[in-house]
């Protein structure tokens, strides 16, 4: 069983003893600590909170922990069912709500799921106040309502349709390019909330042509739900036999995009957000930021049209800080997730979805000539399962040390910096490994690079 506190939420294995995985006890009291927080530290009137869930298995189980806890704590709750992380953070702010709770553990397997907590402004929490959270948890630091004064429940379906509409407003989405194109679209929903969403969104961006994998969203995964190249095989197989444009592949709450090139091969979802921002500084020149285990090709893109990029540190909290700070007209993380202010400071991959549609259309360029354009870089991805006698802290101190030398960035774990390419080691916030990320010009040298790094802390540990 595992249980991972961190500004990522908090996201554990269903079931188990309290404390050691994510059991009905912990989901209570997580659920009353963030609201005892809300009650102290916001300043509006509302007394809603939003809840959104995946389709997961646990999801509904889970929902109703939560949300007759947030009643029981006195907040109204609004709950908007199943739908994507994104609709639920732009319905918090829609709603006026004072915070929301998303219920998903994003790309991880079928036995986990998690809490992601929001603020008014329908943003995760900071890592502060996230920190405050469970420590009113661990603390029991909290009080029920009377009978007198518990929150009641209101049901709102209709943030699917009014998220697709804002999407289609955006200036820079085409529907008409989209529709004139007549694209062949194949869409993996991995059997959660994306298999519902994006379809819906896809045909009202004008889209005729869809073939639907895993779109039942029954939560019994297809296959491994992180969309990344060794768990998309069916879509793969799908884009040869249907002669589709392009696939969409998203994980379980929306808010990663991959996309499968015409000939079935991977777009690589490192690719995703530097096509997108491509299109986007075309048209809106500005800052972009992505995290430190993303590609350069952000950063190569950005400069050729003549603007400035930033790093963030991992998680999407820490990349949204720093685009307002840059005041960034596009960013996100190598992992396929978009975040473009235009709409709402989330990754989103509704957005994703039409934004590169319109690219494609606007373009008139095959998927594989699209990436044929950008940066050639490779990035490796690896991990270190962590035991009890692993000190990641003293691993990190001494890696740093031995390449200081070179360019070392120690904002978040270890990122060194070499000519030609880069490595990142990090401990993971949602599952207990190490991250090695690791990128050169080819992937043999980036698995290269990997190895030596992973050769360096075997001797350390």
């Amino acid at each position: 069983m595992a249980l991972i506190k961190s500004i990522s939420g908090i996201r554990g294995t269903i079931g188990g003893r309290p404390g050691e995985g994510l059991s009905s006890v912990d989901v209570v009291r997580f659920t009353a600590a963030y609201a005892n927080y809300i009650r102290t530290s916001y300043k509006g009137e509302s007394n809603s909170i939003v809840v959104g869930r995946d389709g997961r298995i646990s999801g509904k189980m889970v929902s109703h922990l939560v949300c007759g806890t947030l009643m029981s704590m006195g907040f109204d709750v609004i709950n908007i069912g199943m739908a994507s992380t994104p609709t639920t953070e732009l319905a918090v702010v829609g709603e006026k709500a004072c915070g929301g709770i998303i219920i998903t553990a994003s790309h991880n397997p079928v036995q986990w799921n998690a809490l992601k907590l929001l603020d008014h402004n329908g943003e995760f929490l900071s890592d502060k106040a996230g920190k405050e959270v469970i420590r009113m948890a661990e603390s029991d630091d909290f009080v029920f309502s009377d009978v007198m004064e518990l929150g009641k429940e209101y049901r709102n379906d209709t943030w699917d349709l009014r998220h697709i509409e804002m999407v289609k407003n955006l200036d820079l989405v085409d529907c008409e390019a989209i529709a004139g194109a007549g694209f062949k679209v194949v869409v993996d929903g991995i059997n959660s909330v994306g298999g519902r969403v994006i379809p819906q969104l896809l045909r009202s961006l004008g889209v005729k042509d869809i073939v639907e994998l895993n779109c039942e969203p029954t939560g019994k995964f297809a296959h491994t739900p992180e969309p990344i190249p060794a768990n998309l095989t069916m879509i793969s197989e799908a884009m040869k036999e249907t002669g589709a444009d392009v696939g969409f592949v998203v994980d379980p709450d929306v808010d990663r995009l991959a996309i499968v090139m015409e000939n079935g091969e991977m777009f690589v979802e490192e690719n995703t957000l530097i096509a997108i921002a491509d299109y986007i500084l075309e048209n809106t020149p500005g800052a972009t930021v992505s995290n430190l285990s993303s590609s350069r090709g952000l950063r190569d893109v950005t400069f050729s049209h003549g603007c400035e990029y930033a790093a963030a540190a991992v998680g999407e909290v820490n990349v949204v800080a720093k685009m307002k700070e840059t005041g960034a007209v596009i960013g996100g993380e190598g992992n396929g997730g978009i975040i473009y202010p235009e709409i709402h400071y989330g990754r989103d991959a509704l957005v994703g979805v039409a934004l590169f549609l319109t690219l494609m259309a606007r373009r008139g360029k095959k998927v594989s000539e699209i990436k044929a354009s950008l940066p050639k870089y490779e990035i490796a991805k690896n991990k270190i399962e962590l035991t009890p006698e692993i000190d990641v802290d003293a691993i990190l101190k001494a890696v740093k040390e031995k390449y200081a030398d070179e360019e070392v960035n120690d904002i978040d774990g270890v990122k060194i910096d070499f000519k030609d390419s880069w490595v990142h080691l990090r401990k993971s916030n949602t599952e207990p490994i190490i991250r090695i990320y690791s990128e050169a010009s080819t992937m043999e040298e980036a698995d290269a690079l990997a190895e030596s790094i992973k050769q360096v802390i075997a001797s350390l540990a």
